[in-house]
Order: C-alpha cells, then structure tokens, then sequence
C-alpha cells in the first residue's frame, strides 16, 4: 500500500494556493487610524471594509504570514449559520441579539461569493452547497429539526432522502442529508491571499513577521511595540486573533482564557481516478457528519480527496488518525481502499463557552473579535466588515450582532482540551464510524 505524506503547516493548501502578494515586516514607526492585529479571514475582512468604505488610515500586523493559522488549514467549507441549531441563538443571546447574529451569519456565504467575484479572488470558488450527512436515526432526526427551524425562517434548505444522498455523496452510507444550497467550498489559503491582495489594492498596509508584543496606551489611542522593534500608533484597535501558540507573545493574554482549543487535522488523497471523480461528490459539494467527533469531506480542484475529523496529525497521534481516515474511505468509497495520501496537515479551533462567537471590549478604543468554534470563513467574513462599520461609527456597538462582554474565562480550559486532543486519538483508535 504505497504512500507518500507530506507533514506541513499548510498540507495541500500550502502547495495549490495561489501566490501571496508581496509584504515585508514593518520597518519604521507609523501612525494610522486603525491598527488590526492578525491577517486571517476576520482581520483582512475588516481591513477590506475599513480601507473601502472610509477615509482612513489602516495597518494591518501579523506575526507571521497571512492565513497562517486556521484561515491557511482548514477544510475551506464556506457555511451560513453557526455549529449550533438555528433557534439556540436566540436562546442563548436573547432574541434582539439572536435574532441579528443568525442573520448576520445566514449572509455570510453570499458575502464570501460576492468579495471573491468582485476582486477576482482566484480560490477555487464552487458555490453547490453543503451537505450536511445524517449517520443512522438519529443523525436523520437531527438534520430533520435543523431544516425545520431553517425552513421555518425562510431558508430554502431540504432534506434529501437516503438515496438522493448516495447520488451526490457517491456512497450508502448516510440517512440522509441536509442540503443548503447558501454554501459552498473554496481553497481557503488562496482565499485569505486573495483578502489580503484586495486589502493592499485598496490602501491597507499590510506588514508580516510583525508581531504585536505590548500595547501602551495614550491620551488619544495606543501604541504597539512590535517585534521588529517599530511602533504603531493607532486611535483604535482591532485584535482579530485569540491564538499565541504559533505566534509568540501575546498583548492581550487574557483572550486564550475564554477559549478552549482543539486541533483539527485534514488528510489528502492522490488524485482520484476518472471514473471515481464522476461518481464521488460529482457536483462539488463539501460535506460533513452527524457524528460527535464528527468527519468532513470534500474534493478539490485537483481532485483530490480531503477527508478531516478532530485530532492533530502529530507524531505521537498520526498514524491512529491516518488509519482511522484510511477506514472510513474503505467503508464509503471501497475502490478508495489502497489509495495513496499524499498530505496531513492540522490546526486549531478556538471553542467559545456557548459555541458561538464573541465581540470583547479589552480597553478604552480596543476590541477582538472571533471564537468560531470551527466555522470561520463565512462568520469571520461577514463579522470583520460588521467590526469596519462599527469602528467607522456606523453602527454603535449595542447595534453590533453580538453583545460586548468585557471579560470571559473558561472553567477546567486545560482539562477540556486535553480531552478534545486526547479523546480524539481514542474515538479513532476504537471507532468503525459506520
């Protein structure tokens, strides 16, 4: 069973992506308007819109190169909504806030579509939908009550039956499957360059390998001490990163403290043969399960398979998630038995207390934004140009779709993410999925 992986931060997005435009490290102290700190999906969308929409001036900071975190890894599954039904929101943010947040994140692909015609983004963009596959009665009731509350709201989902399921999966496996026809998929690397590119067209100065290291703040704004020695002074702040763990130090420690991490990892497959193609997602839908670890799967432009679940791809825990992957493809695609994997890559997820994303207030003029709990291209998307309108004053940020909370700290934060990695390898190691 010959095979040829490759370990890297990035995996196959790393090797297709697009060219990343040129940047550099900042070299000089600067003053500007608004200063952003972390080039994933949220920063470069708030970027975008801040430098598009008003006069004024935008440095955009990130420790090390843009998307280089989760917006550069993962499954590059552009979803409306959030992880949790539609009518928790409301439940668990009030209706006014709910209600505005599930709007808000139900535009989120549309935008994603939109920025990428607009700018020519050149990510692979295909806007087929998602399905959301149901494993057994119970994965079928839980997809079922989803459409129900969408439907309910106006939202032309469907629930396809078992068999129209194995006609657009290519396997028999599943139930049923929630089709959103909202969604889509997109090389999510290439994705954020392209953000980025769009970013700098429009005026925004983009500096990589600058990492913020203190922020001091001032009768009129702030300064950031970055890592090349430089400073930044900055009327308002946007911090559009929550995660150090690959970055270095950090200004504002106290963000990890309400989030939980949990890795994710990704395998990719030789390219499929033609008759597979034809029959395997042939219509170019991402794809995830029911299950509590849950499994997602789509093809890329190459047609490669990428097939992901919870668990890092690390030395200790490979080769039981790798075998594990190996398994699921036996049982829903058998003549993808003894194919070759020829990439595994994984990173991190940050998980909110309430699974849905946060606004915080660190100080006077400093905000951060995220806690996507896994679906970031879509809500990191559509909240970054929410943050731009609020930063420019034309939205007040009682108007914003999430409430401002000031402080947030998980209980037992280690202890459940030894669980989620720990847990994963023991899930896979034991698990026949179907």
């Amino acid at each position: 069973m010959p095979s040829v992986m490759a370990l890297n931060l990035h995996g196959l997005w790393g090797q297709t992506a697009c060219d990343a435009p040129p940047t550099r490290p900042l070299g000089n102290d600067i003053e500007v308007d608004i200063a952003v700190v972390g080039a994933g999906y949220t920063g470069l969308s708030a970027a975008l819109h801040l430098s598009e929409s008003g006069d004024v001036r935008v440095a955009l900071l990130e420790a090390r190169d843009i998307g280089f975190g989760a917006s550069g890894r993962n499954a590059g599954l552009v979803n409306a909504g959030a992880w949790l039904r539609p009518d928790e929101l409301p439940r668990r943010l009030g209706p006014d806030y709910g209600g505005r947040l599930l709007e808000t994140l139900g535009e989120g692909p549309a935008l994603v579509f939109d920025i990428i015609g607009r700018h020519n983004i050149a990510c692979d963009a295909v806007h087929n939908g998602t399905l959301h596959c149901a494993v057994g009665s119970a994965g079928l009731a839980e997809i079922r009550e989803r459409a129900r509350q969408w439907q309910a709201r106006g939202v032309p989902v469907s629930v396809l039956s078992a068999k129209d399921t194995a006609d657009k999966v290519g396997a028999s496996a599943y139930a049923g499957a929630l089709l959103d026809p909202r969604a889509g998929t997109i090389q999510p690397l290439s994705y954020a360059r392209g953000l980025a590119k769009a970013a700098i067209a429009s005026g925004v100065s983009l500096y990589t390998d600058t990492a913020l290291m203190a922020a001091e703040p001032l009768p009129m704004g702030w300064r950031l001490s970055t890592s090349t020695g430089n400073t930044v002074r900055a009327g308002r702040v946007l911090v559009a990163t929550s995660t150090a763990q690959e970055s270095g130090p950090d200004a504002w420690p106290q963000l990890q403290a309400g989030l939980v991490r949990f890795p994710y990892f990704n395998i990719a497959t030789a390219p499929l043969p033609r008759d597979s193609l034809a029959r395997i997602l042939p219509e170019g839908q991402g794809a995830w399960d029911t299950c509590t670890v849950l499994s997602s799967f789509r093809m890329d432009a190459t047609g490669r398979l990428v097939y992901g679940s919870v668990g890092a791809v690390s030395p200790l825990s490979r080769d039981t998630h790798v075998q594990w992957v190996r398994r699921c493809l036996a049982r829903l695609f058998p003549e993808l038995r003894d194919i070759p994997i020829e990439y595994q890559w994984y990173g991190w997820i940050d998980i909110t207390d309430n699974q849905l994303p946060y606004l915080q207030q660190l100080a006077p003029n400093v905000w951060a934004l995220g806690g996507y709990n896994g679906r970031g291209i879509g809500p990191g998307t559509v909240l970054g140009r929410a943050m731009a309108e609020m930063l420019l004053g034309r939205r007040m940020p009682d108007e914003m779709p999430l409430p401002v909370v000031k402080n947030r700290v998980m209980s037992h934060k280690r202890l459940r993410e030894l669980f989620y990695e720990k847990g994963s390898k023991v899930v896979h190691l034991l698990s026949k999925r179907f």
